[in-house]
Parts: structure tokens; C-alpha cells; sequence
């Protein structure tokens, strides 16, 4: 059985490294979860005189220092003063020096949101006259990289250990308080203890570099860490870390002075570690909610409770089952996990799903706030991974309970009489008697019996519990629990990967808010644009016919006039988000002179965001303007408008 078992468990560590190596790898720059709904100067606009300040406006609180907000001239040198001040609310403003000559600025910044993430982001607008400029900001991003996927993989093991060690204390409490001996059980719940307390090391050390200028060598840097320490996040990773010692002292009283007791004095203490576990499972829980998306938003007085019940539930639940399935294939012959022990746990699971269902409708309501946002944004379209995910789970859950209430709890003596054939049974016990009749005449022969005697109830010993653990194995009702809580569990360790990518995608609500803000802003900056200079604005969409292909490509175009003009590009999603193609092309044509198509391949600037300057436009007419949109190797369309120029 040993062989069979061997296999099925290097599939599953094999399946958790896979998925999450697939996941985390894959996830890229954590996205924003606030995001800038407007700025004065606007983006792309062309004023008249310098302006005194830059200002930007988020869709929540952010935190800065002195470098989170640079106005960049075409050189590439600052012209701020360095020093961000909140002007009102959301919004932020950093002083110009007097005096600036004419061109093209570029303004960049790099905050953190109120739920702990990174949010970076570039765009330009001129003085006078656009310039050519040598700043280039298509590579700004925040929270990516090494660091990024390192802060990633911190986040997972933290979760995964908190699950591992409240859930395996919580089954081993309330559905098997003999589990409190089984050493396997034991070092289960202390390695999702270590691993937590490692992650949360992990994490602060990583953090002033997750969070500002993204190299590993920063990781060390004794200010980073020091400016990390008086943050909310920071503070939330040091209270888990002083948590985590309370967890410890649990642990210990959990598999030691409470497992050398008695079973009536158990019951005494199982009252007081059920509340003490509960408090320090709370506030672990709390540790999460109170820095990142509980913490902000909608309602968060409700939000951040909610927060710790949907943990605490997905943690009795999921780490509980991984306790579970430890205890079916590890567990020694003589103690085997009892059917009774199931029972509950089936019972308890139940109400955790309940629970988790419950807290979990709420938390997506509250981060998509409308139907559309489930299939238009990223964090929905995550969200329906997550909750097919979870059916599948429920599925298998209920396979596992229909096992559990067949399980055969039968005795030792019973399953001898069952399983082991008789002859068997006979050879097995004449080898005894005999060994038996030898050593008792070696101990009437010699004066090493005592020895003997030993070394036979050792053999004996070993010979019961190997009998115990086929005839275990041998039961079709335990064999059809364990293949399905094995199940359960590799689904599970998917669930976590897809959650806490989940934890770092910009919520669906603030994402169509900030797309909508952007598109008035994008509006009104137009229509000022058109009054002022007679700018030319073509909105056209596209569909290449690929995944990830609809979309909305605009081209600006100012003056909009023959001779040399400035050209910007924007591509969106259908939902007005910014978003990279691989490439975007653009074409004139003035088909009445039979002139064209004369190509221009604009420079990317920023995500979404492509430009040219000095667009010759040879003579007045009505022009046919053409964008060809590529979305991947082989999905590409053009689409066209045709515009008086000049």
C-alpha cells in the first residue's frame, strides 16, 4: 500500500508546485487597485503658459514620498520641487519651478494604495508647443519583476500556512481530540506554522522594494525597512508576527500537556484552547483585513469582519481537509482516524461552505458592484475561475461525505476475522507459539531471555501493527474516502493559488469607475482641445477575431492641420481600460489626389498609449485615416474613418 500511496502524494506536491508556479509566474505586475481618475494639466492637452503645479486625483487614499510624483522636462531632468502635498481628499499636487520653456513634460508617479498595493503610471502634456522628448516611460511598473514574483509567492505561503495550522488545530479539536498524538498530524500543523512565520518575515523584508524601486538588492536596505515598519502594512505584518508567537505557545499546550491528559480532563481544556485558538485565529485573520481590500472601499466598518469570517471559514474547511487526508494515509495502525471523527468533520465543513458562500457573495458584490463588471474586468473574470473552481469542490465535498457515512469502524479483532484468511490466520499463530515455545526454552537454557522476550514482543508488535494497517488499507469504504479527499485537496490547493491572485487584481468596481472617469476626462480634454486648436479626434473599434481582441483604437491628431502635426494614439478595452497591443500602424490616405497611403508607425509611450510628432499632412481635404491594430502573432484587422484636415 505504502507504493500506492507513494505516488498519489508526489502527484499532489508536484500538481501544488505546477499551479502555483503556473499562476504566480504568469500573473505578471500586480495590478492597481487604485487608479487616477484625473489630473490638471490633463493628459496629452497643450496649454498656453506653464502651469505652477501638477496635480492627480485617485479613485482612493494613496501614500507618497518625496519621488512617488516627478514632472520629467524633454531632457529628461526634473522640474518639481519634490515635495507632494494631499491637496483635498484623493488628490495630490506637486509644485512646478517658475519659468518653464515650451514642450512636451512627462509626468510620472509610483504610490501606494490604501490596500497595500503599488500603483505607477506615466503620461506627458505640453507648454506652447509639443517637443520631441527623451524620457521614456513604457517600461513604468509597479510591483513586478523578481521582487514582484517573489512578494507573490510570499503572499501564497502565507495563506497556505495560516490555513494549514488553523484548520489542522481546528479538526484535531473538534472532530479528533486523539489526533492530538499522531505525530503526523503534529508536524503538519507546525510546518504551516513555520511557513507562515517565515512568509511574514519574508514579506517585510521585501516589501520597501515591492513597493518602491523594485531591485532585490533594496531587499536588506535597513531604511526601506524602517520607512516599511510605519506603515499600515507594515504594522500588520509585525502584529502577525507577535500573533504568531501567542500560536506557538497554543501549539505547544495543543500536542503536549493537553495530549498527556486524560480524557476527562480534556474536556475541561478543550473549552479554554477552543477560545484561545479562536482569539489568535481572529486576529491573524484580522491582519489581512485590516491592510488590503476589507480595509477600503465600500462599507468597511462591515467589510473587514466579513473579511475575517470568510478566512477563518475557508480555513476550518480547506485546512481541514488537508488534515483529513494526512490523517488517512499517515496515521499509525493503531490509531486510525474513526468514522465518527469523519462524521463531524463532514458536519463542520458543511457550515464552513455555508459560511464561506455567504461572506463570499457579499465580498463579490462589494468589489464588482455591477453585473457587467463580472465578465468586462479582470478581477470578475477571476472571480467566475474561483467560483467554478469551488462548485467543482462542493461536488467532490459531497462524493466525500457519501464515503464518510459508509466508513467501516471496525475493531481489530473484527477485521482479522474478515480479511485475513484463515490459513493465514493458523500459520501466523503456530510461527507464534512456536518462536514462543523456542524462547522459553532459551530462557530456561541461557541468561539472555530477558532480551529475547523483548526482541518477541517487539517483533509481535510490529507484526500487529502491520496486520492493523493492511487490514485498514483493505476496507473499500476508507480506500474510496481517501482517493476522494485527495481530489478535494488538489482542487483546493487551486482554489488558493486563483485567491490570492485574486487579492492582488484591482476590484471590478474600481476599475469600470476609474474607466469611466477616464473617458469624461478623455472627453472634456477633447472638446477643449477641438475649441482651442482645432484638434481631430477618431474614436474606431476594432475586432482582430483573437483572444483579447475587441477593443477601442482613438487617434488625435492637432492641430489637424497641413503641414506638421502631432499624432497620439490610445487603445482600450471595451470597457474603457488602457491596454498594450504587440502593434498599432496608422495610414493617410486623400484618395480624391490619389495621394497615399502615407504610413506612420507612431513610439509607445505608456500602456494604452502611442505618439508621433511632425505628421506631414501635404494639403487640405477629406482624409481616409487607417489604424491597424495587431493583438498577437497572427490576429491583426485595420479600421478606418474618413476626416476633413485642414
Amino acid at each position: 500500500m505504502t507504493q500506492t500511496i507513494a505516488p498519489r502524494v508526489r502527484m499532489l506536491v508536484l500538481l501544488f508546485l505546477a499551479v502555483t508556479g503556473a499562476l504566480l509566474a504568469g500573473a505578471g505586475p500586480a495590478s492597481a487597485h487604485a487608479a487616477l481618475t484625473g489630473s490638471d494639466p490633463a493628459q496629452g492637452v497643450v496649454v498656453e503658459k506653464a502651469p505652477a503645479q501638477v496635480s492627480l486625483t485617485f479613485s482612493e487614499t494613496v501614500s507618497m514620498n518625496d519621488d512617488s510624483l516627478r514632472v520629467l522636462d524633454p531632457k529628461g531632468a526634473r522640474v518639481d520641487t519634490g515635495k507632494p502635498s494631499e491637496v483635498s481628499g484623493t488628490t495630490y499636487a506637486v509644485q512646478l519651478h517658475s519659468g518653464l520653456p515650451d514642450g512636451t513634460y512627462t509626468v510620472t508617479y509610483q504610490v501606494v494604495s490604501a490596500d497595500s498595493h503599488p500603483v505607477a503610471g506615466a503620461y506627458t502634456f505640453s507648454i506652447g508647443s509639443p517637443s520631441e522628448t527623451s524620457v521614456s516611460v513604457s517600461g513604468q511598473e509597479a510591483g513586478g519583476g523578481v521582487v514582484g514574483w517573489l512578494y507573490g509567492f510570499g503572499r501564497y505561503a502565507s495563506y497556505a500556512g495560516f490555513i494549514v495550522m488553523t484548520g489542522g488545530a481546528a479538526f484535531v479539536l473538534a472532530c479528533w481530540r486523539r489526533g492530538t498524538g499522531v505525530p503526523a498530524l503534529q508536524r503538519l500543523v507546525v510546518t504551516g506554522w513555520v511557513a507562515m512565520a517565515a512568509a511574514t518575515l519574508f514579506l517585510l523584508l521585501l516589501r520597501g522594494s515591492y513597493t518602491g524601486s523594485g531591485k532585490l538588492g533594496d531587499v536588506f536596505d535597513l531604511d526601506l525597512l524602517g520607512e516599511v515598519l510605519q506603515t499600515k502594512t507594515g504594522a500588520a505584518l509585525v502584529s502577525r508576527l507577535l500573533l504568531l508567537a501567542a500560536a506557538a505557545l497554543f501549539i505547544a499546550v495543543l500536542f503536549g500537556a493537553y495530549d498527556k491528559r486524560e480524557s476527562e480532563e480534556k474536556r475541561d481544556l478543550t473549552f479554554g484552547l477552543a477560545i484561545g485558538g479562536t482569539v489568535v485565529a481572529a486576529g491573524l485573520a484580522a491582519s489581512w483585513a485590516m491592510a488590503e481590500h476589507a480595509s477600503t472601499g465600500l462599507q468597511p466598518g462591515i467589510a473587514m469582519p466579513v473579511d475575517v469570517l470568510h478566512l477563518l471559514a475557508v480555513a476550518t474547511w480547506l485546512g481541514g481537509l488537508t488534515t483529513l487526508l494526512v490523517a488517512l494515509y499517515r496515521a499509525p495502525a493503531d490509531r486510525p482516524v474513526e468514522a465518527p471523527a469523519a462524521r463531524r468533520f463532514s458536519r463542520l465543513a458543511l457550515g464552513s461552505v455555508c459560511v464561506v458562500a455567504a461572506t463570499g457573495t457579499y465580498q463579490s458584490w462589494r468589489q464588482l458592484g455591477s453585473w457587467s463588471a463580472l465578465t468586462d474586468t479582470g478581477y470578475g473574470r477571476l472571480l467566475l475561475v474561483k467560483i467554478g473552481l469551488v462548485a467543482l469542490l462542493v461536488g467532490i465535498a459531497w462524493i466525500s461525505r457519501r464515503w464518510t457515512a459508509r466508513l467501516a469502524d471496525t475493531t481489530t479483532e473484527e477485521a482479522v476475522r474478515k480479511s485475513a484468511p484463515e490459513k493465514e490466520h493458523v500459520t501466523a499463530s503456530a510461527g507464534t507459539t512456536d518462536t514462543a515455545q523456542q524462547t522459553s526454552g532459551d530462557a530456561e537454557a541461557g541468561s539472555g531471555s530477558a532480551k529475547r522476550a523483548a526482541q518477541l514482543a517487539r517483533q509481535q508488535a510490529a507484526v500487529d501493527a502491520t496486520r492493523q494497517k493492511r487490514l485498514r488499507d483493505s476496507d473499500a469504504h476508507r480506500i474510496g474516502l481517501r482517493r476522494s479527499v485527495l481530489a478535494e485537496a488538489g482542487v483546493a490547493v487551486v482554489v488558493l493559488a486563483v485567491t490570492t491572485l485574486l487579492t492582488s487584481t484591482e476590484p471590478g468596481r474600481t476599475e469600470q469607475d476609474a474607466a469611466a472617469a477616464n473617458r469624461a476626462s478623455s472627453s472634456s480634454s477633447s472638446s477643449a482641445g477641438d475649441s482651442a486648436s482645432g484638434a481631430l479626434t477618431l474614436d474606431m473599434s476594432f475586432d482582430t477575431g483573437g483572444t483579447d481582441g475587441k477593443g477601442v483604437v482613438s487617434v488625435d491628431l492637432d492641430p489637424a492641420r497641413t503641414g506638421a502635426n502631432e499624432m497620439h494614439v490610445y487603445v482600450t478595452r471595451p470597457n474603457g481600460r488602457a491596454f498594450d497591443v504587440p502593434e498599432v500602424k496608422v495610414a493617410f490616405t486623400l484618395e480624391a489626389k490619389d495621394i497615399g497611403p502615407l504610413p506612420v508607425v507612431p513610439d509607445h509611450i505608456t500602456t494604452g498609449h502611442w505618439s508621433a510628432t511632425g505628421v506631414q499632412i501635404p494639403m487640405a481635404g477629406e482624409w481616409e485615416i487607417s489604424v491597424t491594430v495587431r493583438t498577437s502573432d497572427v490576429d491583426q484587422v485595420t479600421v478606418s474613418k474618413n476626416a476633413q484636415i485642414g
